[in-house]
């Protein structure tokens, strides 16, 4: 059965974006950004809400700037065929290689989980891995540690009063002191 994980970079202190909506603070470090790169050859299908989905709009015609270099470029030829799931109540279409769902978020991954096929099941989004997390539908977590305290936004964990044990499963750390968890849920 395919894995459902979720993967995001995020503060020390536990936040994806800062107070200010922004993620400054995750400078573009070759080697993670290689790191990046790996993990997502794994994913056979993206899960994404609203935000996230806005954000990553830029990698569907990034190929077309001509000052990107070649890490940049491979990314955008892995995600960019790569299908995704966007989940929204507010937009009425999307772009690319991806379809919009109003809801249904366990309906969906069961569906997923059911259809033939390789590669992961991926989250992204703070919002709609709370929701997926809220009815344990996820099977990792994987976190990209950045060495910064950014002060309140936008949380990587939910912070609704539940108990989830975990196992570790890898880290590594980078030369740039950023620190990737690895985390499978215990059943």
């Amino acid at each position: 059965m395919r894995s459902v994980t979720y993967s995001m970079s995020m503060s020390l202190d536990g936040y994806i974006v800062g107070p200010d909506g922004g993620f400054n603070w995750t400078p573009l470090d070759p080697e993670v950004f290689r790191f990046w790169i790996d993990e997502i050859r794994e994913v056979g299908v993206h899960l994404l809400g609203r935000r996230l989905y806005e954000t990553m709009l830029y990698w569907e015609t990034a190929d077309e700037d001509p000052s990107l270099g070649d890490a940049e470029l491979e990314w955008a030829a892995l995600w960019k065929p790569l299908p995704k799931v966007v989940f929204s109540t507010t937009l009425s279409a999307v772009q690319g290689n991806a379809r919009l769902v109003s809801g249904g978020l366990a309906e969906e991954i069961e569906r997923l989980r059911a259809e033939p096929g390789d590669g992961e099941i991926a989250i992204g989004g703070a919002t709609l891995a709370d929701q997926a997390a809220v009815l344990d539908l996820i099977d990792e977590y994987r976190v990209v540690v950045y060495p910064v305290l950014v002060g309140g936004g936008i949380p990587y964990f939910s912070q609704r009063e539940r108990r989830v044990d975990l196992e570790l499963a890898e880290t590594r750390t980078f030369s740039s002191n950023v620190v990737y968890l690895r985390y499978r849920v215990a059943h």
